[in-house]
């Protein structure tokens, strides 16, 4: 097949909708939306702010199963508040993990798929959203004692704040060329430490040190794939398969730990040296 074949062939995830992208993982005829948006569950709090609100409050929790495990997808929508987490949309999560490991105390192996694509809490809900975030937090660390958990970061918002730390806690991490991970976002960087150290207009530098590629090369994700429907559902199906990992990343804390511990932070840091400094042995 030739290069333009190939990519008339292609169908992007990054363009889908959050609930198109849980629809493109499942097997066909298999998808069910849990609290779907005829159910009016949505947030209380965004209209008395001026914020129109979304009748699922920018998260889809669907089951069904893949590859014909049984698997429930929270996904987030990117395009709704900017994928931000505030209570209801983080209860939706945070309940869908939580069912899924009592599925699992039941003799039912469900495993769990999140489509990450958040700034992290959201703003106009504060304390509420960070106290959601950290229910899924834990219900990511109950499910994952039975099946895995995996996460896709796939663009074009990418996964900041609180739910990076969701994402660094799940099994396995997948993410595409166009995905960012990072635990604050370019602005935010820029706003409190000045564009000298983090100009975030300048999209090349912005990706070389939080992009897709960087955090494979870095060894914070697993899998690294181009932006196809049928790649990133054929690498899931794979993850899902694989079962638990023998050591959580989030349990190599000193590894990471003794690695940073090395660099001079009075320089600046380039990517190349970051990818470097992961290259050696895990443990």
């Amino acid at each position: 097949m030739t290069d333009s074949a190939a990519l008339l062939n292609k169908h992007s995830f990054v363009e889908l909708g959050a609930r198109q992208r849980a629809q493109a993982l499942l097997d066909a005829g298999t998808f069910r939306e849990l609290l779907d948006p005829f159910q009016r569950v949505m947030s209380p709090w965004l209209e008395r702010q001026g914020v129109v609100p979304q009748a699922d409050d920018g998260v889809i929790i669907a089951k069904g199963s893949l590859d014909g495990l049984p698997v429930v997808i929270a996904a987030i929508e990117g395009a709704f508040q900017g994928g931000s987490l505030g209570e209801v949309g983080g209860a939706k999560i945070a309940g869908a993990l939580e069912l899924a490991a009592e599925d699992n105390r039941n003799g039912i192996p469900t495993r769990a798929v999140l489509l990450l694509e958040t700034g992290g809490v959201r703003l106009q809900e504060a304390n509420l959203g960070l106290a959601a975030i950290a229910d899924i937090h834990a219900a990511i660390v109950d499910l994952q004692q039975y099946q895995p958990v995996v996460g896709v970061v796939a663009g074009s918002v990418g996964c900041f704040g609180g739910m990076s730390i969701a994402a660094a806690l799940c099994s396995y991490l997948l993410v595409t060329q166009e995905a960012r991970l990072g635990l604050n976002g370019p602005q935010v960087i820029e706003q409190e430490a000045g564009i000298e150290e983090y100009d975030s207009r300048d999209r090349p530098f912005i990706w070389s040190l939080t992009g897709g590629e960087q955090r494979f090369n870095t060894r914070l994700v697993d899998r690294y794939v181009g932006d196809d429907v049928a790649q990133i559902r054929q690498q899931v199906g794979e993850l899902l398969q694989q079962g638990l990992p023998t050591q959580p990343r989030s349990q190599r804390a000193a590894w990471y730990l003794r690695r940073l511990a090395s660099l001079d932070t009075d320089k600046q840091i380039e990517p190349s040296v970051v990818r470097d400094l992961y290259q050696g042995e895990r443990s």
